[in-house]
């Protein structure tokens, strides 16, 4: 089969990577064809650091009519992700977009019915679906050896990011520019291996943000989140972007004992009697199940970028399953609008949360909006910080 032709929409942070990735031959079965971007210091840099066969567009309609690309990658800001897949999509062309995968659920919906119909391969850079970490728990969690869930915890706080982050661009951080803070940006990862590894969704959420907590921002850079599960189980969720040093501890526990996934470490407390039989079972007044701690080997990586775009370009080619199908991405953003609505309005919500009423109270939070940013550098990120 010939090379698969591929096109990169934004070369901001996340897309100028994936332009070196494709054009340095890292992606088997893929040639970098085009890029399209308005911003003439991003194309200045394309001719400088590829090799100078890319086609260069300035006009989306022209990029997807006229390059000749098989697939693309979106590498825009936020809100833009459905319709430029939607386009893409019209145009008989395979979509792998980064995340988030829109900013509401209305429209990823959408999104999601246009690539449905397409018969289009249709991915999402959900990169830590690809880290062994999380493929390891995942396999935990379908074995079934932790039994019946019970409760979920999971503290993300170290995704700490400086000022100087949110005042690298005039759009950050802003709900006309992002719709989000750490939940769109950091935490959407997380939000994703919470349902992907214990294969749950929440049915209600009853959240707390704080907006420009730490920052000079309008987003959220502080959530705390309680969730419930529909076989009663609950959990909390934290994320911050203004706590130095973080925490990343995962905690699922289950009626067979408790997995912590924490130091890119898996540790499994297992029971040696469920814990529902020994509850019953047991007649010695403070008695407690007896366990066994088993410590999980596995080699933890945490830059899978280049995998979920090769799994992309395999499927494409030879239908190899997808790690990461881009109708995948309502899901965390599900999490998140239930977290926000919740915060916004301070009363409990179940999921799915109403599209349509999301989109009002999102549109309500541009309208009013009077924040300025005082200080906006423009200046490209180091990649490693871009989430």
């Amino acid at each position: 089969m010939s090379l698969i032709k591929i096109g990169v929409i934004g070369v901001g942070n996340m897309g100028s990577a994936h332009v070196e990735l494709l054009d340095k031959g890292q992606i088997e079965g893929a040639t970098l064809t085009a890029i399209c971007s308005s911003n003439e210091s991003r194309i200045e840099w394309v001719k400088k650091h590829t090799q100078g066969n890319v086609q260069i567009f300035r006009d989306v309609t022209s990029f997807f009519t006229q390059s000749g690309i098989d697939a693309v990658l979106i590498a825009t800001p936020h809100y833009s992700h459905p319709d430029l897949a939607k386009e893409a999509f019209a145009n008989g062309i395979h979509v792998l977009i980064e995340k988030p995968a829109g900013v509401y659920t209305k429209n990823v919906l959408e999104m999601n019915e246009a690539a449905k119909a397409s018969n289009k391969v249709f991915a999402i850079m959900y990169n830590q679906r690809a880290n062994p970490l999380y493929q390891k728990l995942r396999d935990l969690m379908q074995s079934g050896v932790l039994g019946e869930i019970k409760r979920i915890n999971w503290i993300v706080t170290d995704t700490y990011r400086p000022q100087s982050y949110y005042d690298s661009s005039k759009w950050k951080a802003t709900w006309k520019g992002e719709g989000g803070g750490v939940l769109l940006n950091q935490a959407l990862h997380h939000l994703d291996i919470l349902q992907w590894t214990t294969g749950h969704m929440p049915t209600r959420v009853l959240a707390a943000s704080h907006f420009g907590k730490y920052h000079e921002i309008e987003v959220e850079d502080d959530v705390t989140a309680y969730v419930e599960y529909e076989n009663g189980a609950t959990g909390v969720f934290i994320t911050s972007t203004g706590e130095a040093p973080g925490t990343n501890r995962f905690e699922i526990v289950g009626n067979c004992g408790k997995i912590v996934v924490e130091n890119e470490e898996i540790t499994f407390y297992q029971l040696t009697q469920p814990e529902r039989e020994f509850n019953k079972s047991y007649k010695g007044g403070f008695g407690k199940p007896e366990w066994k701690e088993i410590h999980i080997p596995v080699k933890s990586e945490n830059g899978n970028h280049a995998v979920i775009i090769q799994n992309w370009i395999d499927s494409i080619r030879n239908g190899t399953p997808l790690l990461s199908p881009g109708e995948d991405g309502v899901k965390a953003l599900e999490i998140a609008n239930a977290i926000y609505l919740s915060s916004w309005l301070n009363e409990e919500m179940e999921l799915p949360v109403d599209p349509d009423r999301y989109f009002e109270k999102l549109q309500e939070k541009i309208d009013t909006s009077t924040f300025v940013k005082k200080h906006v550098s423009n200046t490209t990120l180091n990649v490693k910080g871009t989430h």
